[in-house]
Parts: structure tokens; C-alpha cells; sequence
């Protein structure tokens, strides 16, 4: 027969020492392999903790030399007892703190820190000389410093590099970065000390460097450091002398140059040493923060070490007896236990363990077996709770009693949970509730659309604004209740909807039930990942409206203030009530005398509603309507002068029409009122100056009839009394001669007189003749332009022509000094245009005189318009247009 294996002979209780033995053995090894890696770890500490004592010493140094550079600045740039001594102070700091570090670093056995050290000493006693003398400048002696200051930086940085752990990496981080900012802080104050002690040489653009290379620093420290010393940074950074070395470092920057002159050099060095002051306090509690946190991890190998070998001890002792208590034999019920566990963990409740012992084991397969039960019974549980969510009975409850502990607290958590349901289902519902009415009761138009192009749903303002029911409005794409011309540019604004850009608001026209426009003001709000958008809307119908015809009322108001032909105004009325009314037909209307109606503007034809419309207009002397047509009398001086009739072709007008008609009537009666009241003042003015000339007609042939006559009359006798003296050298011929002489210089004088009045060659020959006789008996030389036609102008016209050149001749004579005048006249397109212009002092106001304002009313008596130029210095230019043809007028 065939023996077992040696393995397979072994009984269990040996099997299971060497079952135990073997892990054992493992962890021995382990163990002393832990041990010597902790002894690793601890010497890796120790010699961190050396360094970090080393390094804090040269930090000591590092800030006794930043000191002593500031103040050698500063005994540079203003020396004087004060700055001297606090020179002489901080060279005796750097030194002490040179011996102490020195002193430090003889036990250290890493880098050459004492060598590092010595080099630093050397270089500073062979600086302090240069700066004592003044030899350097102050950014030389900056310079100086700067390749001193950089060493021990460094050797800070090497001796702080090695970092055993994180929480020592973090702190040896903190510490170079702030180390860093306060150089750079030191570096700038001292750059900036300089800077502001020489106005002359100011260059704020190279000053800018360091405040960039601290705040980098404090930035890194803050990542690396504790809480404590990250509030400790803000409130030194947001406290007076932070916010003060801010607004210097501001005003540095600043376009403005003026900004930064207003910095003083005390203020400066104060507020940035008390600022450097706190950061090195900080630096302090770092420096303190990296030795303890480098003691306390050595300490925490040391209590590692220790704690792992006394445990392992332990372990080994416990296991060995433990494996020796257990050498029974365990294996059937052991494994019988340990596969009902694995099966109840892979949720498989039909398992049964027959294992009934009185001991340990017994009671854990026990257990096993009711723990079987309990969980069948929860398991039944959770899925009644699951039904009844899932039939939305929110008020079924587990019931709790049935179990206890874990259980119990397992399953009132669930009902917990199911109250909760049940508790936001109920807000969910009313709040559900609240905003259907809200929905529905909101005077907007709320709806939610696809971007399939359908509405999804409609709230009633929907239906009352639009007049189609919600299932027309549901079953139509949308863009079929948009006015055809604005569709495309709708279409353009959902494309950018459907790409999730939001705009503020859009408007466009929707056609309601019954053909007619309606103007409505979108909200929308997309949601493309659910294909919806969401939109609330206005009826803006009313105020376009409105808008529209208030722009329309402003454009007749300024024809009619413009001075248009009544026509013009009509017509204009006409096409602009058409276009607010939305009409077809819409006539401004005159009452005639024998009550016949005559159509203005525009020449529609007019129907038979309309003009009942007018008749019962003329019989109430109010606003009348009649089917589909309305008409609003035109009152003028209390008069009823006409009647604007607007007819409809889809249906009545609406309510309000004949209010909205009256402001076009007002404007019309004012434009009508206006055109008659400047035909009167030109009838008037015409009146005067026809009155006028027929004065100077009648004065003129006066003189020739009479006093002229008589005049020659006197003169033929008196040469008749000569010719009878015999001796006509004597006395008496003499006296006669004289006489006739006077009485030929008065019959001269009367004829200048009767032509002024007016001229004969004005009436016989025309207004060319007339200009020319004038040019020859000026005073100033006249230089002429005419271009007329052949045949006689208008009498009115060539007498005004007349006197306007002969009054401009006169004023350049008598008061503007000119040496020269030029007259032009042409007629061109049925004006006549006449020019007068001279080159004398100018400064002629058309109204300071009489004479420019005479002009002027017989210019403008017969429809003409004359401008005068003239400013001072630069002679006068006066402008004449005179139509051929009288205006008349129309009413």
C-alpha cells in the first residue's frame, strides 16, 4: 500500500504550527528589515535636524547682512550721524551672527558651510571699507552686497534640500520661499530708497522686478505653510505698513508720473521696514515651525522603532501560544462556518450550517444560522418598501418592531427616507398646483416650444391674445401663426437658440384668428440637451401703435410747421392715417359753399359710405361714423372748413377711431389757418407797395404837370427880360443871369427828385436800361453782370428789382466806404436773381434800418426772398429772388 505524503501524515495541530510558524518566521524577517530601515529613516532625520539647526544659524546671517546692505544704502544716499551709526550697528550684528553660525557649523559634517562662511566674512571686511568712503554709489554698493547675500541663500536652500518626509519638505519649502520674498522685499526697498532720494534720475520702470519675485514667494509659502502662518502673512500683508508699501508699488506703476512723486523717502523706508519687520517675525515662527516639526518626526522614528520591535515580540509570543491553544481539531466546523460566511456574503440565504458544538465554534455557526433568518426577513422588507414606492403607495411603512439594533435603525431610516418621499412628493404636487394657476391665469403669453418648430404647451393668454384654440395652437407648427415677413428672421433667431446662445428679447407679428396683426415681445430661455425652450411673451400691439402714430403726428406737425402748400400737408395727412389705421381709403375733404365736396388729398374716389360719412359730419358738426367709414370734422376759425374720412375694406374700425383722427385734424385746420394767413400778409403787402408805386406815379406826374412846367415857364420869361436890356454887362443882366442859373440848377434838382420817384426809363425802356442809368450816376463805381431776356418783365418785379440795386447804391455810397460795387441779374428756371455786392466795411444788420426792412416787404410782397450777407471787414452781399410769376394761394 502506497503511504501518504509526509505532509498528509502530519496531524492538524502540527500542520497548523507549521502553518503558524511560517508566517511568523515572515514577520521576523520583516521585522528586522523594518528595523533597519527605521534606523535608516532616524539617522536621515538626525542629520536633517543638523542641517536645519546649521541652516537656521545662516539664515541669522543672512538677514544681519541684508540689514547691514540697507543701511550702508542708507548712509550712502544721506549720510549723517544717525545713518552712520546704525551703519556701524549692523556691521557689529553680521559679525556676532557670523561667530554664532560659524560656531554651528564646526560640528556639522555635511557641506562646507564654515568655508561658506569664512568667504562671507572675507568679502565683507573687504566691502565695509569701500562703502565707509564713500567710494561706491548706492546701487554699487546694492551690487556689492547682492553676490554675498545670494551665498547664503544658497546654503540655506542646499542644507534644507534633503527633506526626509513631507511634513518636512513642506516646511523647508515654506521656509526658503519666505526667506526669498523678504529678499526681495529687502531688495526692493533698498532699490527703491535710491530711486526716490534721486528725482532726477527716476526710472520707475526698472524698479518693478522684485514686487513680481516676492509675491511669486509668498505665493509658493503660502501652499506649503500651516494656517496659522498663512493668517499670520494676511494680516501682515492687509495691516497699515502692507497697504502703504501697496500704494507706493501702485503708484510706481502708474501711467501717471505724478502719482509717484508724490512718495517720500521717510515714509518709504518706514512703512517697508515695518512691513519687513513683520515678515521676518513670520520668517521666525517658520524657522521655528521646520526645527519642531524636524524633532518631532525624529522622536516619532525613534517611538516608531521601538514600538514596531516590542510588537513584534509580542506577536510572535501570542501566535506561538495561540497556535498551541488550538492544536484541537477544528478543521470540519471551521470550514463548515467559513463557507456559510462566504455564502451569506455572496447573498446566498439557502446555505445551512449542521455544526451544533458547545463551543466557540458552535456559537458562531449559531449565530451564522440566525443571522441567516434575520437577514431573509430584511430582505423581505426592502423589497415590500421597494413595491410600494414603486405603486407610488408613499405611505407604506417597515415595520421596525420586528427587529432590533443595527436593524431596527436600518430599516426607521428607510421609513425615514419613504416620509421624505412622501413629504416632497406633497411639495411637488402643490407646487405643481401653484404654478398651473400661475400659468393659467397670467395675462403673458407663457408657453414651452420644441425646437421640432411645435408648441408643447400654451397658457389661455395664448388663446385670448391670438383667438385660436390651445389644439390649433398644439397642432400647427408655430411658424404657421408668424406674419410671413417676419418668419425668416425668426427662423435666424431660434438657429441661434438651438445652439444655446441666450438673447435678451425679440420681437415680431403673429396673425391672430380673424387675418388681422398682432405685434408680440419675446422672452426666451433655451434648453437644448432637452430639445425645449422656454418663452414668455407680451402683446406690444397697443404701444407700436401708439409709437407709430405719434411718428406720424411729428411728421405732419413739421410739414405744417415748414410752411408746405396746404396740398402737400393733405396729402400727407391722407397716406399717413391710411398707414396708422391700416386702411385702404383715407380722403381729406373741403365744404364748399354750395355744399358741394371736394376731394384734397389724395384724389381717391371716394365711396358712397364715406361720403354719407361727410354729409352727416356737416349736419352734426362732430365726429360721425357710418359702417365701415369715419369721418372727423376740420374746424377753422370756428368754422367747419372740411372732414378727413377714413374708410375700412376688412370690416369696421375699431372703437377710438374718431379720437385718433382728431390730432391729423388739428395739425390740418393749423396748416390751413397758417396758408391763409400768409396770403393775407402777402395780399396786405401787395396792397402797400402797389399803393405806394401809384403814390410815386402820381407825385411824379404832379412835378411834371405842375411845378416843372412852371418852372420852364420862368425860365422863358426871364430870357425873354434878358434879351430886352440893351447893355448886358450891367447890374441888373448880371442879377438876371444869376436867376436863370438858379432857376436851371432847381429844374435840375427837380428832375433827380422825379426820377427817384419814379424813373421815366424804368417805364419806357425796362429794367436793363434802368439798372445801367443808375451805374452811371452813382457816386461808387459799379461794375455790371446783366443777362435778361429781350422781352419786359413784370412791372412789380422790375420795380422792385429797381429799387433794391438803387438802395444798395446809396448805402455803399453814403455809409461803406466801398470802392467798388457789382450788380448781377439773369433769369434762370422763372426767377429772376439779382445781386448786389460791394467791398466795403460789411456789418450791415437787415434789421437796423429802414431801408433794408422796406426792401424786404416789397421783396417778399410779390414772393420773392432777399438775403444779406455782411461781416464785418468783408463788404456786404445782397441776394434777391424773384419768381416771374406771383404765388397764389390755395385753402
Amino acid at each position: 500500500m502506497k503511504r501518504p505524503p509526509l505532509l498528509a501524515r502530519l496531524r492538524v495541530g502540527r500542520k497548523l504550527m507549521l502553518l503558524v510558524l511560517l508566517p511568523v518566521t515572515a514577520l521576523l524577517a520583516f521585522t528586522a528589515l523594518g528595523a533597519l530601515a527605521q534606523q535608516e529613516e532616524a539617522r536621515s532625520l538626525r542629520d536633517f535636524r543638523d542641517a536645519t539647526q546649521v541652516s537656521l544659524a545662516t539664515t541669522d546671517v543672512s538677514d544681519a547682512v541684508a540689514r547691514e546692505r540697507i543701511a550702508a544704502v542708507l548712509a550712502r544716499l544721506r549720510p549723517g550721524p544717525d545713518t552712520l551709526e546704525e551703519r556701524a550697528a549692523a556691521e557689529r550684528a553680521t559679525d556676532r551672527a557670523l561667530e554664532r553660525a560659524t560656531d554651528r557649523a564646526g560640528s556639522w559634517h555635511g557641506i562646507d558651510v564654515a568655508g561658506t562662511l569664512d568667504a562671507v566674512r572675507r568679502q565683507l571686511h573687504a566691502l565695509r571699507p569701500q562703502t565707509g568712503t564713500a567710494s561706491l554709489a548706492p546701487r554699487a554698493v546694492m551690487s556689492a552686497y547682492q553676490s554675498t547675500e545670494d551665498s547664503l541663500l544658497d546654503t540655506v536652500t542646499t542644507l534644507e534640500s534633503g527633506r526626509p518626509s513631507r511634513a518636512l519638505g513642506r516646511a523647508a519649502d515654506a521656509h526658503i520661499a519666505l526667506l526669498e520674498a523678504i529678499e526681495a522685499a529687502e531688495r526692493d526697498r533698498a532699490e527703491l530708497a535710491v530711486l526716490l532720494d534721486e528725482p532726477a534720475a527716476r526710472h520707475p520702470a526698472t524698479a518693478g522686478r522684485w514686487p513680481a519675485l516676492e509675491e511669486a514667494q509668498l505665493d509658493a509659502f503660502r501652499q506649503t505653510t500651516s494656517a496659522e502662518l498663512k493668517s499670520a502673512l494676511y494680516r501682515t500683508l492687509f495691516q497699515a505698513p502692507g497697504r502703504a508699501v501697496r500704494a507706493v508699488r501702485d503708484a510706481l506703476a502708474a501711467p501717471d508720473p505724478k502719482a509717484f512723486e508724490r512718495v517720500s523717502y521717510a515714509r518709504w523706508l518706514t512703512v517697508s521696514e515695518a512691513r519687513i519687520d513683520s515678515l521676518r517675525g513670520i520668517q521666525d515662527r517658520a524657522a521655528r515651525e521646520l526645527a519642531d516639526t524636524a524633532d518631532h518626526e525624529l522622536g516619532a522614528a525613534w517611538t516608531r522603532e521601538g514600538r514596531d520591535l516590542t510588537g513584534s515580540l509580542l506577536v510572535l509570543v501570542v501566535v506561538t501560544l495561540l497556535a498551541l491553544a488550538l492544536r484541537r481539531s477544528i478543521t470540519r466546523p471551521l470550514g463548515e462556518v467559513s463557507a456559510g460566511a462566504r455564502a451569506l456574503l455572496n447573498g446566498d440565504l439557502s446555505y445551512d450550517i449542521h455544526y451544533r458544538g458547545h463551543d466557540e465554534l458552535g456559537a458562531v455557526a449559531d449565530t451564522f444560522r440566525e443571522l441567516r433568518v434575520t437577514t431573509e426577513r430584511l430582505a423581505g422588507e426592502i423589497r415590500a418598501m421597494n413595491t410600494a414606492i414603486d405603486d407610488n403607495r408613499l405611505e407604506h411603512r417597515a415595520d421596525v418592531d420586528a427587529f432590533d439594533g443595527t436593524w431596527a435603525g436600518l430599516l426607521d431610516g428607510m421609513n425615514d427616507t419613504m416620509a421624505s418621499f412622501a413629504a416632497a412628493q406633497g411639495r411637488r404636487d402643490k407646487a405643481e398646483q401653484e404654478l398651473e394657476s400661475i400659468f393659467n391665469l397670467s395675462l403673458d403669453l407663457l408657453c414651452i416650444c420644441g425646437l421640432d418648430g411645435y408648441f408643447k404647451r400654451v397658457n389661455p393668454a395664448f388663446e385670448r391674445t391670438l383667438g385660436h384654440t390651445s389644439e390649433t395652437l398644439l397642432s400647427k407648427p408655430f411658424m404657421e401663426f408668424i406674419h410671413k415677413d417676419d418668419r425668416a428672421r425668426t427662423r435666424a433667431v431660434l438657429r441661434q437658440f438651438e445652439s444655446g446662445l441666450e438673447l435678451g428679447e425679440f420681437e415680431n407679428r403673429c396673425i391672430r384668428d380673424d387675418g388681422s396683426e398682432c405685434w408680440l415681445q419675446w422672452s426666451v430661455r433655451p434648453v437644448p440637451e432637452q430639445g425645449l425652450l422656454y418663452a414668455a411673451a407680451r402683446d406690444v400691439t397697443e404701444s407700436r401703435r401708439a409709437a407709430r402714430e405719434q411718428a406720424a403726428l411729428r411728421r405732419v406737425a413739421t410739414l405744417v410747421a415748414s410752411g408746405v402748400p396746404p396740398t402737400d400737408v393733405f396729402a400727407t395727412v391722407a397716406e399717413e392715417v391710411g398707414r396708422v389705421l391700416g386702411t385702404a381709403v383715407a380722403d381729406v375733404l373741403r365744404y364748399e359753399s354750395d355744399g358741394a365736396l371736394t376731394v384734397l388729398g389724395p384724389a381717391h374716389a371716394i365711396v358712397a359710405e364715406g361720403e354719407a360719412v361727410a354729409r352727416a359730419v356737416a349736419r352734426v358738426r362732430r365726429a360721425a361714423r357710418v359702417e365701415r367709414s369715419v369721418g372727423t370734422p376740420v374746424v377753422v376759425d370756428d368754422r367747419l372748413w372740411g372732414v378727413v374720412v377714413v374708410s375700412s375694406l376688412r370690416g369696421p374700425l375699431p372703437e377710438g377711431t374718431e379720437s385718433r383722427l382728431a390730432d391729423f385734424t388739428e395739425l390740418i385746420a393749423t396748416a390751413v389757418a397758417n396758408a391763409d394767413g400768409r396770403a393775407q400778409l402777402r395780399a396786405s403787402r401787395a396792397r402797400v407797395v402797389v399803393a405806394g408805386d401809384a403814390s410815386r406815379r402820381r407825385i411824379e406826374r404832379d412835378l411834371h404837370d405842375g411845378v416843372q412846367q412852371r418852372l420852364v415857364s420862368l425860365q422863358l420869361d426871364l430870357r425873354t427880360a434878358e434879351s430886352m436890356l440893351e447893355d448886358h454887362s450891367s447890374e441888373l443882366a448880371l442879377q438876371l443871369d444869376h436867376v436863370s442859373k438858379g432857376l436851371d440848377d432847381a429844374f435840375q434838382d427837380l428832375l433827380r427828385v422825379s426820377r427817384g420817384i419814379h424813373p421815366a426809363i424804368l417805364s419806357t425802356g425796362g429794367l436793363g436800361p434802368a439798372l445801367r442809368a443808375l451805374a452811371r450816376r452813382s457816386a461808387v463805381p459799379v461794375e455790371l453782370a446783366l443777362r435778361l431776356p429781350e422781352r419786359r418783365l413784370p412791372e412789380p418785379l422790375e420795380v422792385a428789382a429797381y429799387y433794391v440795386a438803387s438802395e444798395c447804391l446809396n448805402n455803399a455810397a453814403k455809409h461803406a466806404r466801398a470802392t467798388v460795387v457789382h450788380v448781377a441779374a439773369e433769369v434762370a428756371d422763372g426767377v429772376l436773381e439779382l445781386t448786389v455786392r460791394d467791398d466795403g466795411v460789411g456789418g450791415a444788420e437787415p434789421g437796423g434800418g429802414s431801408g433794408l426792412i422796406g426792401l424786404t416787404d416789397r421783396v417778399e410782397a410779390i414772393g420773392g426772398r432777399l438775403t444779406v450777407t455782411s461781416p464785418p471787414g468783408r463788404g456786404t452781399t445782397l441776394d434777391v429772388r424773384l419768381p416771374l410769376r406771383e404765388p397764389g394761394t390755395q385753402a
